[in-house]
């Protein structure tokens, strides 16, 4: 009888810890990091980009969390002569519902906001003056599952999903402005994205 007891505690215990993960009232921290250098064949250095938008997001109520994601983005294309670098901004909402004790589907809606400028880059990747400033806005809804192996912590598997984006490239030099606009569907189950979220 103590044993049966103790397995309904302990039952009750994982049942409620994986529940009160997304609550009204909990914190979920996570971000992305990004990484890449290629080299081009004939290009005296290689092309580089990283990224690093830490994010916290807040739950308003159960299941809803609102947040924002934080960060900088470097983006130096030897090959191409040009340097990007931007500030970052993305509030988002998410929304949870439960499948089991511990799988959840979710559905993020996010604004990306990117405000950053363009410089000029040699044939030996030395950075030159700025030419243009740049200021990205979008939209993406993007579905999701999530596991939670303990309470703390979630492990994503997500896509793009759907998305729109408008590019303004200002350059000062001419006093010219290129404005581009897209829209698209990029739910590729064959390359997910994977991530982990701590909930606090």
């Amino acid at each position: 009888m103590k044993k049966l007891l103790l397995s309904i505690v302990a039952v009750a215990g994982l049942v409620y810890g994986a529940n009160a993960q997304t609550e009204k009232g909990k914190i979920i921290l996570g971000g992305n990091v990004g990484f890449n250098s290629t080299k081009v064949e004939g290009a005296a250095k290689s092309d580089l980009s990283f990224s690093v938008v830490p994010s916290v997001g807040y739950f308003v109520s159960d299941n809803f969390a609102i947040g924002t994601g934080v960060g900088y983005t470097y983006n130096k294309e030897v090959s191409d002569n040009n340097l990007n670098q931007a500030f970052k901004v993305a509030p988002f909402g998410r929304y949870y519902i439960g499948l089991s004790d511990q799988f959840k589907f979710f559905g993020q809606l996010s604004v990306p906001m990117e405000f950053g400028n363009n410089k000029v880059v040699d044939a030996q990747g030395n950075v030159g003056a700025k030419y243009a400033t740049t200021t990205s806005i979008g939209v993406n809804v993007a579905p999701g599952f999530a596991f939670f192996p303990t309470k703390r912590i979630g492990i994503e598997v997500s896509v793009n999903g759907l998305g729109y984006n408008n590019l303004k490239v200002k350059n000062e030099i001419t006093g010219g402005e290129a404005t581009a606009n897209s829209f698209g569907l990029e739910a590729d189950t064959f390359a997910p994205k994977l991530g982990v979220q701590f909930h606090f």
